[in-house]
């Protein structure tokens, strides 16, 4: 049975940093590539980072590029969203998805973990 389970979450200040983790169980990462996506209130779910199969390949949204770093440890079946320099419009709810297929639909989803930051 796969499950896919984010922790890390919890209330910041502007400037400060979280770092989030998303552990699988039931599927080989290695086989998936990997991302993480965030819902705010009242807003659409949006994508934030995805790392491929072996990291060869990473991509971030434009809002988090340059302060956000995703990662993946394959032995540990665990990815990672290193956050820094976070901002009031970063609080959401963050989600881990695992993909087979590029270009498909994610197949698994992650609870969430919500992030706050104060102002």
């Amino acid at each position: 049975q796969v499950q896919l389970v984010e922790s890390g979450g919890g209330l910041v200040q502007a400037g400060g940093s979280l770092r989030l983790s998303c552990a699988a169980s039931g599927l080989t990462l290695s086989n998936y590539t990997m991302g993480w996506f965030r819902q705010a209130p009242d807003k659409e779910r949006e994508f934030v980072a995805l790392i491929s199969r072996y990291s060869d390949t990473t991509n971030y949204a434009g809002s988090v590029k340059g302060r956000f770093t995703i990662s993946r440890d394959n032995a540990k079946n665990t990815v990672y969203l290193q956050m820094n320099s976070l901002k009031p419009e970063d609080t959401a709810v963050y989600y881990c998805a695992a993909q087979r297929i590029a270009l498909a639909k994610y197949d698994y989803w992650g609870q969430g973990t919500q992030v706050t930051i104060s102002s």
